[in-house]
């Protein structure tokens, strides 16, 4: 069985909703991620942070999770940092979708088995994507990402073959004021965030 693992990419966050804290707010958008990530099974999990950042990561790791420090805040360097890892199949996601599905996950990692790279795109047609999964090593074609403006259509142009390159089912990212009205209320997870959004979340 392909090792897999699931990686929480801890990028800037550069909006929060008035009246809070944006640490606060980074924090509890983070911990939601990766309190999922704790949740699923036939995979390893991690987050992956600059150095600057590594006060984050200890703050909402869960004991058995593997921290990894980039230089930089994308998928690329991640995949970089874990080339000699062992491992076979690793999917990056953002940190600010916190009430992402696991199935979704899932969905990002299934094409690998016959594709070697996937993406989730963010919901709405928005630039950016909410991950990419692909296997090691990483094919040469695979630009450089930044999960805040690249687009599937872009990643498919710089493969050899467009089926190269699955595009799985989009899902939000919380950007800005107006991602926050998506957010429903009956979906499990997300509680960090929820608690916080209601003022009775606790600081960091």
């Amino acid at each position: 069985m392909a090792r897999r693992v699931v990686v929480a990419l801890l990028g800037p966050v550069t909006w929060s909703p008035p009246g809070i804290d944006p640490v606060d707010w980074r924090a509890a958008l983070a911990e939601d991620v990766v309190d999922l990530l704790a949740t699923l099974n036939e995979v390893e999990t991690a987050v992956a942070v600059t150095p600057d950042d590594r006060w984050l990561a200890d703050a909402v790791v869960w004991p058995d999770m593997a921290i990894h420090e980039v230089p930089e805040p994308t998928p690329n360097a991640v995949f970089a940092a874990l080339a000699e890892n062992g491992h076979d199949q690793v999917a990056v996601v953002a940190g600010d979708a916190p009430d992402v599905p696991g199935l979704t996950i899932g969905k990002l990692l299934r094409p690998l088995t016959t594709r070697p790279v996937a993406v989730a795109p963010v919901e709405g047609g928005q630039p950016g994507l909410l991950g990419v999964a692909a296997r090691l090593p990483v094919p040469a074609w695979l630009p450089a990402l930044d999960l805040n403006d690249a687009r599937p259509a872009a990643v498919r142009g710089a493969a050899p073959r467009p089926g190269d390159l699955a595009v799985t089912p989009a899902w939000r990212r919380l950007r800005g004021p107006a991602d926050l009205a998506f957010l429903d209320p009956a979906v499990e997870g997300w509680e960090t965030t929820r608690a916080l959004l209601s003022g009775v979340g606790r600081a960091r």
